[in-house]
């Protein structure tokens, strides 16, 4: 049993670190293989948007035809899409390999939770749990310093490509562990899979960002516009979808709690702006500051260290403070804000200032991250509280994708028009402009967050 959870670990971190280790090597893969500003925002954005979309998904066909058969297909898928982005020689295909380690990896990390709960005695599962948050703060910290490392340390002439071909050689292994140790499981084939409504959200989703990516960097012709046109259509279609199916990806009576839909909304604005404000943080320190990878890596360090003691702090007040510690979460977050403020728009930007105003940021996300959906989920039933859950982490993902390209467009059109500075400087304006206004409905959420058994 401690072996499967090694590799349930494993597979958590895999994702946790391709999801931000492009932060780091944005720069530099545009360099070799070109794409200029639309790779940079697709980087990232692929990834999460495919993982979100079908991360629900991902957890009813293990459902329906056997989490270890799941494990199986997104380990091998994930290891696959990640040499295809090792071995990418242009633009498209790395958007696209990017794209599919988001969809196997939406097959592959909701198995983990599901057969750790079906195998694990209770007193186990505790422990287990437990051991989650330090090891994925581990991977959290470490996953973009290695990358940055990997990169300067031009590993047999290839650059970023390590990055990713280091995981074929942990999902190879990962896979032959997985084949031996994971028990076998039937599935429930009368479990419902609502892949129609995914690919409605999908392509609402994708039509959302495509829209804005190609209108901000090519100007607004009629290709983008006709593409926000497709995506409201086909949000509609999602909207229908969700009061028609079976089994919907977000059951409508969770939609009709106000606390519920306040949270989700401040949980879609506050993740969109705090991803995206580390993106740009990230592109800052290497174009506009000139720090290498690994130097731009050990500087974001202070905001992975913020989060991870501003998580802890907050799992141990969230249900005696519930909304209040929201508040306190993104209040801290402007205070972050408005410091990275102050030192970008400094003379000189000193090393010291900076890492104090980010770990600052660090640390309103870590009060806020878990908050918001916690609070979110106070008023919810029970019964229901599982599905909101899971619904909640899917927005979590489509919100990164929707910061990182929201906001890193702003920056590339001020960088265009002003400089690197100025570009920082307006990208902050926005994030605090997101965070004042996710703290003046505040009020709507639940008093209290739900009991963290839920």
């Amino acid at each position: 049993m401690w072996v499967i959870l090694v590799l349930v670990l494993v597979a958590d971190a895999l994702d946790l670190i391709d999801a931000t280790i492009t932060n780091i090597a944005a720069p530099t893969i545009v360099r070799d293989i070109g794409g200029g500003e639309s790779l940079v925002k697709w980087l990232s954005a692929s990834y999460a948007l495919s993982l979100g979309t079908l991360l629900v998904v991902g957890g009813r066909l293990g459902d329906r035809y056997g989490q270890r058969k799941l494990f199986l297909i997104g380990m091998a898928g994930f290891t696959t899409a990640s040499a295809l982005c090792g071995l990418a020689l242009d633009p498209a295909l790395l958007i696209v390999a990017r794209a599919l380690q988001g969809v196997f990896g939406a097959l592959l990390i909701p198995q983990g939770m599901a057969i750790m709960t079906k195998t694990f005695p209770k007193a186990m599962l505790a422990k287990a749990f437990n051991a989650f948050g330090p090891l994925l703060g581990i991977a959290a910290i470490g996953g973009p310093i290695l990358g940055g490392f990997i990169i300067d340390a031009d590993i047999a002439g290839l650059s970023w490509r390590p990055m990713f071909l280091i995981n074929v050689v942990l999902g190879i292994a990962g896979l032959i562990v997985a084949f031996k140790v994971l028990p076998r499981d039937a599935g429930n084939p009368e479990a419902k899979v609502d892949v129609l409504g995914a690919l409605w959200l999908g392509a609402g989703m994708l039509g959302l960002l495509y829209g804005l990516i190609d209108g901000s960097e090519n100007g607004w012709t009629a290709l983008p516009i006709l593409c926000l046109i497709v995506a409201a259509a086909a949000f509609a279609g999602f909207a229908h979808r969700l009061r028609t199916a079976a089994a919907p990806l977000l059951k409508p009576v969770l939609l009709r709690n106000r606390g519920f839909t306040s949270g989700l909304a401040i949980g879609v604005l506050y993740f969109a702006a705090i991803n995206g404000l580390m993106y740009v943080v990230s592109l800052f320190m290497q174009l506009g500051l000139g720090y290498d990878p690994s130097r731009t890596a050990l500087g974001l360090l202070p905001v992975t260290i913020g989060i991870m003691v501003g998580a802890g702090t907050a799992m141990a007040l969230v249900t005696k403070l519930g909304r209040r510690l929201v508040v306190i979460g993104l209040s801290i977050t402007l205070a972050g804000g408005l410091g990275l403020l102050a030192v970008v728009t400094a003379s000189t930007v000193s090393t010291v200032s900076l890492s104090a105003a980010l770990l600052v940021i660090g640390a309103g996300a870590g009060v806020s991250f878990g908050t918001i959906f916690n609070t979110a989920l106070g008023d919810v039933d029970p019964d229901e509280a599982g599905a909101a859950s899971g619904s909640l982490s899917s927005i979590q993902q489509i919100a990164s994708a929707l910061g990182t390209a929201t906001v890193t467009s702003v920056y590339f059109a001020a960088v265009a028009d002003s400089g690197q500075e100025h570009a920082m400087e307006l990208s902050l304006f926005v994030v605090l402009g997101i965070a004042a206004a996710c703290l003046a409905v505040v009020r709507l959420l639940p008093r209290q967050a739900a009991a963290l058994e839920h």
